[in-house]
């Protein structure tokens, strides 16, 4: 789901909730080491997500949060904020090329370079994220 957030909404952020589900509070975000990610580049995206970037000429960036459900990737376009709503349950993460990730869900997506440690170390913490999670549903059934 590619939401605009720039204006406070709160039907909105009660269904970005119901998504990926609220906020970590302060003490889960210090024993996580935080749940955002370092300043991101894009260097491809999908369609839709390329005809936002493309209206204006600033460097096209992002951040990753971490929810208990998924992730929210944001990003600027003029003065609007635009958010990419991925629960884990569609995520799709590759590491392509050695400094590129892909992240994917449905037919959105977008690729950052990953040229720091933190990048791909926030990656990995992304994927425990989603195996924990995903192992949760595995032992319902046994």
């Amino acid at each position: 789901m590619l939401v605009n957030i720039s204006y406070n909404d709160k039907s909105l952020f009660e269904r970005i909730n119901n998504e990926v589900g609220k906020p970590f509070n302060l003490w889960e975000r210090l024993k996580m080491n935080g749940t955002g990610s370092p300043k991101l580049f894009i260097t491809s995206s999908s369609l839709q997500i390329r005809n936002l970037l493309t209206l204006d000429n600033n460097i096209n960036t992002c951040n990753i949060e971490i929810r208990p459900k998924g992730i929210i990737i944001r990003f600027r376009s003029l003065l609007e904020t635009y958010a990419l709503i991925i629960p884990y349950y569609k995520l799709s993460l590759y590491k392509g090329r050695a400094q590129e990730y892909s992240i994917h869900r449905d037919h959105y997506h977008i690729k950052v370079a990953a040229k720091t440690k933190e990048t791909h170390e926030f990656m990995r913490k992304i994927l425990d994220k989603k195996s924990n999670l995903s192992s949760h549903f595995l032992d319902d059934y046994n």
